[in-house]
């Protein structure tokens, strides 16, 4: 098909044949199904390359369709049926950001549940996130010692105390028993390279400083040069296990012990001290670690705290040397105007901008934390990601790739959703409507996609959002 400057391709979405690979196992649920695996079924969908002239498209619905294809003629003639029409105006020459990837996250909690499993439908789970056959993951974040969603609070080299030179740095039993086989096992199913995000929630206790009134917990000034080294050892030691570092931020969610006063599994930093630990501490250290072009990523809290995180700290002389994007969490952004991204966007052309973090479930308001077949939870993926690509994102990583009937385990019992759910007592896996819809960007906009300018000229009906 040749491309115009200025071409109106009116999208017939009239249904010739259905097509299948393996299809979903549904099990009804209060809204929609989940898809149910095993040691000997799990579905999976293909991605087919349409011939000349042809659309093929995938839908997942309310009604339980999960990744149904249809093919049809490309025309200029819409069906009898206008509501089911789109017409779409696209500006091919007018591009905007390159696509990095889509994925989920390795966190200790979701490495138990794929253990869990027989080895058989360990590999139906990782195969349905990362192979040609899934959703064609190529975006993994792992946290750098322990998180919330883990069965006990650790950090490395807690031992000795006031070690700067990190002696005793050795990975953790979490690492070598689950997230680094999971990842391995990722990026074995994958095609294309998995980039590997990491983040620190909370270095050993003995480079923080307590305040005594408030409890809050800071880095000790005169440990910023030994936590810039442990981003760097903990870099070395998984790239000793074949997983290298594609990037990494300073702490995840710096500003979040402000909000809801945590007192474990954090650390706070002020705008200053962060500007200050990333020109003479944690830039010139990464950038001179054996492992080679780790991108550095600034902020990796929610869209409200930017101008706070990113715009302050980048005021300071030769700061935005040593920071290469800006990592960006899903939670509240219903109530925060995307606005914000497009001024640092503007402002900050050569920087990109990741989400790094979303799940489902969080509010306190939330009385299920996992709603299983829930399409509202669907729909709510799906909204974020769009709004997020069209503010120049370049990609949206999950939170926990998979967890329990619960939503953990967590050890502070911060249950939340998860795309898979694992029902190890059954030894099955349940995909939520929520993996469909992250499927639908993973597996069709994959890296080196390049947005494009197109214009919606007819308003979409109100529907269930079918994807």
């Amino acid at each position: 098909m040749k491309l115009y400057r200025k071409l109106k391709v009116f999208i017939a979405l009239c249904v010739l044949t259905v097509h299948a690979d393996f299809p979903c196992a549904p099990r009804q649920y209060n809204e929609s199904v989940v898809c149910v695996c095993n040691a000997t079924y799990c579905d999976t969908v293909s991605r087919v390359v349409p011939e000349r002239g042809t659309y093929i498209m995938y839908t997942s619905s309310k009604t339980g369709k999960r990744f149904s294809k249809s093919f049809g003629p490309m025309q200029q003639k819409t069906c009898m049926n206008e509501n089911h029409e789109m017409v779409l105006e696209i500006h091919p020459d007018k591009k905007y950001q390159t696509i990095e990837g889509f994925g989920g996250s390795v966190t200790d909690s979701a490495g138990i549940n794929w253990k869990s499993l027989s080895p058989a439908a360990q590999k139906h789970l990782i195969n349905s996130y990362c192979s040609e056959d899934g959703l064609e993951y190529s975006m993994i974040r792992v946290p750098n010692s322990s998180t919330d969603f883990s069965t006990r609070s650790y950090a490395y080299n807690e031992y000795p105390v006031n070690d700067t030179k990190l002696t005793n740095f050795t990975l953790a039993p979490e690492d070598i028993l689950y997230k680094v086989p999971m990842i391995q096992a990722c990026m074995k199913a994958a095609k294309v390279d998995v980039d590997v995000i990491t983040a620190t929630w909370a270095p050993p206790s003995w480079m923080l400083v307590k305040e005594q009134i408030s409890g809050l917990r800071y880095l000790n000034e005169d440990y910023h040069q030994a936590y810039a080294d442990y981003q760097c050892k903990f870099a070395e030691l998984y790239n000793q296990q074949g997983i290298k570092i594609w990037g990494l931020s300073a702490a995840n969610e710096p500003l979040l012990p402000f909000i809801y006063e945590l007192k474990q599994e954090a650390q706070i930093w002020s705008t200053k001290k962060m500007a200050k630990f990333f020109k003479n501490n944690l830039g010139p250290t990464i950038r001179n670690c054996s492992v080679k072009d780790i991108r550095i990523m600034a902020a990796d809290d929610q869209r409200f705290t930017l101008p706070t995180l990113f715009d302050d700290i980048s005021k300071i002389d030769g700061v935005l040397d040593y920071i290469d994007g800006v990592a960006v969490h899903f939670y509240y952004d219903e109530t925060t105007h995307p606005a914000i991204l497009a001024r640092l966007s503007k402002k900050h052309p050569d920087k990109f901008i990741l989400s790094t973090e979303a799940c489902a479930g969080y509010l306190p308001t939330d009385k299920l934390k996992v709603d299983l077949g829930s399409w509202k939870r669907a729909k709510t993926y799906i909204k974020d990601i769009l709004e997020n690509l069209n503010y120049n994102l370049v990609g949206w990583i999950d939170w926990n790739m998979c967890l329990d009937m619960k939503g953990g385990p967590s050890w502070v019992k911060n249950y939340v959703d998860s795309p898979i759910i694992v029902d190890a007592q059954n030894q099955e896996f349940l995909k939520q409507p929520t993996f469909y819809a992250m499927g639908h960007f993973s597996k069709f906009v994959p890296r080196n996609s390049r947005r494009i300018r197109a214009l919606k000229l007819i308003p979409e009906q109100d529907s269930d959002l079918e994807l």
